[in-house]
């Protein structure tokens, strides 16, 4: 009988081996398939990380885009301003050195007749007597006046190209 409990003790202890086995691969499928789906759901966080990361950086790149599209706005507009005002300043001088020289001669004039203290013409009513010779049709004297001398109410023109500094 010791032989037969020994061998039911035996086939007992294989029928529990066999059945921790099967709970023992039980357990270790379960725990595969938990780091399975822990896997899985890691890898799913990653790419939604990647594509956050993506999106962020294309509206990164399109703001950064704009502002270089102002950027450069801005200065084709500086630019264009910039030398329009330096056409503007080499019209202002050409004017300036015509004024100047104007001025020059006006000067001239007056220190020439300042210089004549004596009249060698004589104005009576409405004729002019340049060496006892009657010059006629002057009207109110405006010749006498030395800024009159000179078409000082005519336009100055210069142009920007004309004077290039």
């Amino acid at each position: 009988m010791s032989s037969s409990s020994g061998n039911s003790s035996g086939a007992n202890t294989q029928i529990q081996d066999s059945g921790s086995d099967e709970d023992l691969r039980q357990i270790m499928d379960t725990r595969k398939r938990k780091r399975m789906i822990s896997n899985r759901e890691s890898a799913r966080r990653s790419r939604m990380r990647k594509q956050k990361h993506l999106d962020e950086m294309i509206a990164q790149v399109s703001l950064l885009r704009n502002e270089n599209n102002q950027m450069v706005t801005n200065l084709n507009v500086t630019t264009q301003i910039f030398l329009n005002i330096e056409a503007e300043n080499s019209v202002l001088r050409a004017q300036m050195a015509e004024l100047t020289h104007r001025l020059q001669s006006l000067n001239d004039i007056v220190n020439c007749l300042n210089a004549t203290n004596a009249a060698p013409f004589v104005v009576e009513s409405e004729d002019l007597f340049f060496n006892d010779q009657m010059i006629s049709g002057f009207g109110d004297h405006d010749f006498l006046n030395p800024w009159n001398l000179l078409n000082v109410n005519q336009p100055i023109m210069a142009s920007a190209d004309a004077f290039m500094y």
